[in-house]
C-alpha cells in the first residue's frame, strides 16, 4: 500500500506543469517555442536565468517532495517509487494532457533526497565545471557523474535504481527528439 500511495502522490506532483506555468507568467508557451519541451531547460533558453530559476526549483521540488513522502511512508525503495512516479508525471502530466518534459530536473530533485551525499558531490562538480566551461557543461557533468559518485556512497542496489531513472530520461530524449525550433527562434522571449 505504501508503494501505491507514493506512486499516486508522485505522479500527481510530477503532473504539475511548473515550467510551463512559470513561462506563461511571461506570456511564453514552451510548447510553441524553442524545442517545444515544457521543462526547465527550455524555460531557461526562452526566459533567461533570472526568470527561469523558479522552473528549475519547482521541477526539482516535485520529485524531492515525492521522494520525501515515500521515504516517510516506507524507506528508500518507496521513496524511489515516489521519485519515479514524479518523473513519469512530469513526462506524461495528467494536468497538461500528457504534454510533458524529459524529467531531468525531477531526477535531480529526487536524487538529492535519495542520495544526498552523492548529490552534494555532484553539485560541487557541476559548480566547478560551470565555472570552467559554462552552465550547460556543468549541468551535464553533475547529472552524468551521479551514478559513478553514488557507487562510493550508497549500496549497489540503489545505484541500479538510479540507472532505471536515468534510462527513463534517455528514453524520453530519444522519443521526444525534435529537429528544430517549434515556431520561434530560441531566446525570442528573452529579447522581447
Amino acid at each position: 500500500m505504501d508503494y501505491v500511495v507514493a506512486a499516486v502522490v508522485g505522479f500527481l506532483l510530477g503532473s504539475i506543469p511548473v515550467s510551463a506555468l512559470v513561462a506563461r507568467r511571461y506570456r511564453v508557451d514552451l510548447h510553441e517555442t524553442g524545442d517545444g519541451n515544457p521543462g526547465a531547460w527550455n524555460a531557461l533558453e526562452q526566459l533567461g536565468a533570472r526568470r527561469a530559476w523558479p522552473a528549475f526549483a519547482g521541477d526539482g521540488a516535485k520529485a524531492a517532495v515525492a521522494g520525501l513522502a515515500g521515504l516517510a511512508l516506507g524507506g528508500w525503495w518507496v521513496g524511489w517509487t515516489g521519485v519515479l512516479a514524479a518523473m513519469l508525471g512530469h513526462a506524461l502530466p495528467v494536468f497538461a494532457r500528457g504534454r510533458g518534459g524529459k524529467a531531468v530536473m525531477c531526477f535531480v530533485g529526487g536524487a538529492c533526497v535519495l542520495a544526498p551525499a552523492a548529490a552534494a558531490a555532484c553539485l560541487a562538480l557541476g559548480v566547478l565545471v560551470t565555472a570552467l566551461r559554462g552552465f550547460a557543461w556543468g549541468a551535464r557533468a553533475g547529472v552524468f557523474a551521479f551514478p559513478l559518485v553514488q557507487l562510493a556512497t550508497d549500496p549497489v542496489e540503489h545505484v541500479a535504481g538510479t540507472g532505471v531513472l536515468m534510462t527513463l530520461i534517455g528514453a524520453l530524449f530519444v522519443l521526444r527528439r525534435r529537429s528544430g525550433p517549434a515556431s520561434s527562434a530560441p531566446g525570442a522571449a528573452r529579447r522581447a
